[in-house]
């Protein structure tokens, strides 16, 4: 990862950009800047694994469906990841449902995705690659397990995603009623409504 060529394309697009060594300090610096504020989660391991929703609940009013407590769809801060980012500047993102992506896009005023390294490809095409391929398909993993290990069927009326029956190894474009890639999401810049969208990178390798 060039982290020179990576701050200055996202910067000259309009994001906010900071880097961490760990978690911790990640999620220091969130719990620092949600302070007083509302606060939802977007369906996240990245999230879950670095337990930001219990680090900031003694500063801020948060709400997260993973935990139970609902989801508001227009908090002042919105926290989420991301599946894949370009070291040109863009932030790519996956969805099925759309409310993970919905809130990056309007209501919050200020939107925060917070990714592991290991999510950095070098440019936009690889970033969709690796949304499509190697994201998507183990979220399938994790949502519907494996289907029967069995040969991939991308029979449109097949409720599972094609990609579990091959493993999560790469998707199929199936047409399955439960197919979570329903929408690809690219963010360039922040949106006009936004106050702030910061793109908060993390050192380590962290969710899908």
């Amino acid at each position: 990862m060039d982290w020179t060529k990576l701050k200055r394309n996202f910067e000259n697009r309009g994001f906010s950009i900071r880097y961490f060594e760990t978690g911790v300090d990640a999620v220091a610096y969130l719990a620092a800047q949600t302070a007083g504020k509302t606060v939802s989660f977007g369906g996240s391991v990245t999230l879950e694994q670095l337990s930001v929703y219990e680090a900031l609940q003694n500063s801020a009013q948060v709400h997260w469906h993973w935990k139970g407590d609902g989801y508001v769809q227009t908090p002042s801060v919105y926290i989420t990841s991301a599946n894949a980012i370009a070291e040109t500047g863009e932030i790519v993102n996956i969805d099925g449902a759309g409310n993970r992506v919905s809130a990056t896009l309007y209501g919050p005023k200020e939107v925060f995705f917070v990714c592991g390294t290991n999510k950095v490809m070098p440019d936009l095409a690889a970033a969709i690659d690796r949304a499509q391929n190697i994201a998507a398909p183990k979220n399938a993993m994790r949502l519907f397990g494996n289907a029967d290990g069995g040969a991939v069927c991308i029979d449109e009326h097949d409720p599972i995603p094609a990609c579990t029956a091959a493993g999560g190894k790469e998707c199929y474009h199936c047409k399955a009623p439960n197919s979570i890639c329903r929408a690809i999401v690219i963010h360039q810049g922040p949106m006009r409504s936004q106050d702030r969208c910061e793109l908060i990178l993390i050192n380590e390798e962290l969710g899908f």
